[in-house]
Formats: C-alpha cells, sequence, structure tokens
C-alpha cells in the first residue's frame, strides 16, 4: 500500500474544494471530447505490467468533476496510447484505428457533426516525440531537438484543424507534462544527473508545448508544477526530493517489477491532473 505524505493529501483535498467552489457550468454544455495519448484514455499497467485501458485517466475523473455541476455532460474519448503530433495527423498505431484514418481527422468530423453540442476539447499530445530520446544515458540530444522540431511543426496544424471545427466559443484546454525520469534519482549520482538533465529538457519543451498553445489562446493547465518537476528540493526526513516523492507516488514510476517502472498515472495522479484542468476551466 502506498502512504502518502500529508502535504500530498491535503494538496489533492483543496485542489477539490477550489473546483467545487468555483461557478457553475452552463447547463447547456452536452459532449466533452478527450484527445490526446495514452494519459487522455487513462493507460496503467496490469498485474503483469501489461498496460491496460482504464476509467481512472484524467479525462474520466475531470468529466466526474464536471457532472457535479451539469449532469447532462457526455465525456467522449478518442485519445490513444501511441500517439505522436504526427500520427495524430496522419494515422498509423499499434492500438486504435479510426474509420477516417486518423485522429485529427476523427476528431474535426466529430467536431463538425456536433456543432453546437461539444462544449469542451482537452488535449495532450507531444509526449510520445520525446519519450524515445530518454530511453539511453546519456539522454539523445539529437533526438530532443527533432523531437521540438516536430512538435514545433505539427502542433499549429492540429490546433488549427481543431479550432476550425469547433468554433471560436469552445474551449481547448490543453496540458504540458510531469517528468516521469527523476526517478532516475533513486539509483545513485549517475542517476540523479540523469534526472537533472531531464528537468531541464522536460522545462524546455513544456515552454514550447506552451509558447504554441499561447499562440492559438489555448488555455493550459500547467500539470509540470502539481508534480513540482523541477523541485529538486530535499524534503527532511524523507531524503528525496520533492519532485522524486510526487513521481513516485503519482506514477508508476518506483513500482517494482513487473509493473513498474512504468510513466503512466496511477488513480491519484491523474486526478491531480484533473484537477489541474479543472481549475484552468475557471
Amino acid at each position: 500500500m502506498r502512504h502518502r505524505p500529508a502535504f500530498v493529501r491535503w494538496g489533492l483535498a483543496l485542489g477539490l474544494l477550489v473546483f467545487l467552489a468555483s461557478p457553475a457550468l452552463a447547463a447547456r454544455e452536452r459532449i466533452y471530447l478527450s484527445l490526446g495519448t495514452s494519459l487522455s484514455v487513462g493507460i496503467q499497467p496490469d498485474e503483469d505490467g501489461i498496460n491496460q485501458l482504464t476509467n481512472e485517466g484524467y479525462a474520466d475523473q475531470l468529466h466526474r468533476l464536471l457532472r457535479l455541476t451539469n449532469r447532462r455532460l457526455q465525456l467522449v474519448k478518442l485519445g490513444c496510447p501511441d500517439k505522436t503530433t504526427t500520427t495524430m495527423i496522419s494515422g498509423g498505431s499499434l492500438f486504435c484505428s479510426y474509420p477516417l484514418g486518423s485522429q485529427l481527422k476523427q476528431a474535426v468530423d466529430f467536431l463538425e457533426s456536433n456543432r453546437g453540442a461539444v462544449s469542451l476539447v482537452t488535449l495532450d499530445i507531444g509526449a510520445n516525440d520525446l519519450l524515445p530520446c530518454a530511453r539511453t544515458t546519456p539522454i539523445d540530444l539529437l533526438c530532443i531537438d527533432a523531437a521540438f522540431r516536430t512538435v514545433a511543426d505539427n502542433l499549429p496544424d492540429i490546433l488549427t484543424a481543431l479550432r476550425l471545427a469547433a468554433g471560436p466559443d469552445v474551449p481547448i484546454v490543453a496540458m504540458n507534462y510531469y517528468n516521469p525520469f527523476v526517478a532516475a534519482w533513486l539509483q545513485g549520482s549517475a542517476g540523479q544527473e540523469f534526472a537533472r538533465q531531464s528537468a531541464v529538457l522536460l522545462a524546455a519543451f513544456n515552454n514550447l508545448l506552451e509558447n504554441i498553445y499561447a499562440a492559438f489562446s489555448v488555455e493550459v493547465g500547467d500539470v509540470a508544477r502539481a508534480f513540482h518537476s523541477g523541485d529538486f528540493n530535499v524534503v527532511p526526513v524523507i531524503g528525496l526530493p520533492v519532485n522524486v516523492i510526487l513521481i513516485c507516488q503519482w506514477t508508476w514510476m518506483c513500482a517494482p517489477p513487473p509493473q513498474g517502472p512504468n510513466v503512466h498515472g496511477i488513480r491519484n495522479g491523474y486526478l491531480v491532473i484533473a484537477l489541474v484542468l479543472a481549475a484552468t476551466l475557471r
């Protein structure tokens, strides 16, 4: 059983209270469309370490929060575990197939067919462009550079298509990313160097995402901040940095094999993301 520090438990409770105190959403809202990667469909490893779809992802939990003030709201999830910005546009997946060939085409068709009924779109995309670059030690900087350039090329096209299909009044809310690789801190001095390098690179990547989203007037949930992804201050008694404690509490990165290490959130980790997005919606 995972025991959470008191400040973690209070943080979750406070986030929920802040959301419940926010103004009620309009009663006319009916459909929440979730787009993106494995995080959007709640991937978690089963007892054998095999990634499975769940109803505990951030989209599911955000939907449950929103239904506290709007019982009519329905959730439609079009996300896919292995989506990159390239495959979101052009298609191609080991896990998902779309009648129209790609997640973006399917999303555009859905938005156009349900104009006036969709009241919210959430999006997380770009993590899978970057993740392969951190599978080696040291991190592959040429791969990082290529990922940055690909996202910079593709994300504006994705946002343009979604905005045109959704119309000007539908909120599109995106997110930046937490850093699962700070868990390497637990592996000694080499792991700590890797963790610090990954934090610098992820901060730059999140900055890239945020600048692109800002250019399209898309609000961004600061998930990296909620996870304290760049905070290496050591917590007394525990003897570990804040970001390492939280990544171990809210993801499967520190779980023993076969379930870990795994970059995906546990239920409470996904809840943190949902609360961040809920606060952004205010």
